[in-house]
């Protein structure tokens, strides 16, 4: 890496140090994690409220998970070439006020709409938390900082149905928007004032790049969200599908042609980078959909209330925060690689063996073993894979590296509630216990399957030693790449 470059990608100033920056980007990565599911449980109380079809409803999510997704890789790359710090707080600023629109939301369409703008502000915000982390924190203490980063995201994806439930039934749902609001007040000025700016290559912004990724990510994860209910062989979604791939397939092959492209090709040719986003898709795929069913599985079939169910969720969902921070101190001494395999292979056995216990009267004694292991497996996973992804790739590329993994984790959760609905579908419905368990025991064997295979490209990963001479070449390979453009 170049002298200039170096100095473009190391923090103008240091204003807070590390702990300041983990506590502003967990909380911030934590809002949007939450918004991800936390208004699923609410969806009755705003049709009470606001009114709306079916479709509408399904809106009040899906608004927020693609413009969540299809602008992730932009939003790094704003970052990367504007400045992080700058284009953190924007984010931070569009999601808070976004925010107190929905919560203020006169109609069901007024809503559909701040979501997206929500959504909008996540995308901005969320792929330079890691970045600004990983800028504060020394290299030797970064595993521990993305341990405590990773459980309190982990804590949000997996709690959102609880704390979107509990709010809903205890206050209202208005108040599952509400909460981002004083949060996003207290972090605006801590972060102006705590966080250190930082930029990427200072290259000039990929319009081709971002226009083609943008809209192939538009397509497929429309396609996945509006599938399960529309039909697979609706029009619009088969559309959508296929353009949206047409379109990532020409932005791979724009990509590797381009002088200065968004996402640089050549950071797949490292194992260690190929293998941790191989890895993080398909966990999300197993996690998301998981999830998504087994909270439905809890109300519907067991007959607790939203809060009750969230409770006993918390061994699964809980157990990161306990777990992750032990596994960033092991990831720093003995490699993420080891640590990220254990915890997905622990995830899938949790997962392979509720979908052998699972009944329309299983007790909750029967599940909690396999709550506990797939909770340990999730929080080995977080951390881990963070700082596996970071130091894949050199300083001035990780914006752009933390977007791309974001976006893929973000596909994978679409696409696994796609095909995880799906199959439950084919196998069963909501018409009795009996046919939901029909229906949920082959989609959580599907999910241990896809976990488990996540867990085999873990292994994939080389070893410390290897990752770090990737990066070195790969810091060759990008400085003749810079030396060709000027």
């Amino acid at each position: 890496m170049s002298q200039p470059e170096r100095e473009q990608a190391l923090p103008t100033a240091r204003r807070g140090g590390a702990v300041w920056a983990l506590v502003i980007t967990s909380v911030a990565g934590f809002m949007a994690a939450l918004d991800n599911l936390v208004v699923t449980t609410a969806l009755p109380s705003i049709r009470e409220d606001l009114g709306g079809a079916l479709h509408d409803l399904e809106w009040t999510v899906s608004a927020y998970t693609l413009t969540f997704a299809v602008l992730l890789m932009t939003g790094a790359a704003l970052g990367d070439r504007f400045g992080r710090r700058r284009l953190f707080l924007i984010g931070l600023a569009i999601f808070t006020g976004a925010s107190t629109a929905a919560a203020l939301a006169p109609g069901i369409d007024s809503l559909i709409a701040a979501r997206a703008v929500q959504g909008v502000g996540a995308a901005i915000m969320m792929p330079l938390t890691l970045t600004l982390l990983t800028a504060a924190v020394p290299a030797a203490r970064r595993g521990m900082a993305y341990g405590i980063w990773g459980a309190v995201n982990g804590l949000a994806v997996a709690s959102g149905p609880l704390i979107g439930g509990s709010l809903t039934e205890h206050v209202s749902w208005q108040w599952i928007f509400w909460l981002n609001v004083p949060l996003g007040l207290a972090l605006l000025p801590l972060a102006r004032l705590r966080l250190a700016e930082s930029h990427g290559t200072g290259a000039r912004l990929d319009i081709p790049g971002t226009l083609l990724a943008s809209g192939g990510l538009f397509g497929v994860v429309y396609g996945l969200v509006r599938g399960p209910s529309d039909g697979w062989t609706d029009g619009l979604v088969l559309l959508a599908l296929f353009a949206g791939a047409a379109l990532l397939a020409a932005f791979v092959l724009y990509s590797t042609r381009a002088k200065n492209p968004m996402l640089p090709m050549r950071l797949f040719r490292s194992r260690a980078f190929s293998g941790i986003n191989a890895a993080s898709l398909l966990m999300f795929l197993g996690m998301f959909g998981s999830i998504f069913l087994l909270s439905q599985y809890m109300q519907g079939v067991l007959g607790y209330s939203p809060t009750e169910a969230g409770l006993r969720m918390l061994p699964w969902t809980g157990m990161p925060m306990l777990v992750a921070p032990i596994a960033g101190i092991l990831s720093d001494r003995i490699g993420g690689r080891p640590v990220v395999a254990t915890g997905l292979f622990f995830q899938a056995a949790g997962l392979a063996y509720l979908a052998s216990v699972v009944t329309v009267d299983a007790s909750y004694g029967s599940q909690l073993p396999g709550l506990i292991l797939s909770g340990i497996g999730m929080g080995l996973f977080f951390a881990p894979a963070s700082n596996l992804v970071m130091s894949s790739v050199r300083a001035s590329e990780q914006g752009i590296a933390s977007g791309a993994n974001n976006a893929l984790r973000e596909v994978g959760g679409a696409l696994g509630i796609a095909v995880m609905a799906s199959i439950f579908s084919a196998q069963g419905g909501y018409e009795t216990g009996q046919s939901f368990v029909d229906g949920l025991q082959p989609a959580l064997v599907t999910g241990a399957g896809v976990v488990a295979a996540a867990g085999v490209a873990a292994l994939l990963i080389p070893s410390r030693g290897a990752v770090a001479a990737d990066v070195v070449r790969g810091a060759s390979e990008g400085a003749r790449e810079l030396e060709r453009v000027s």
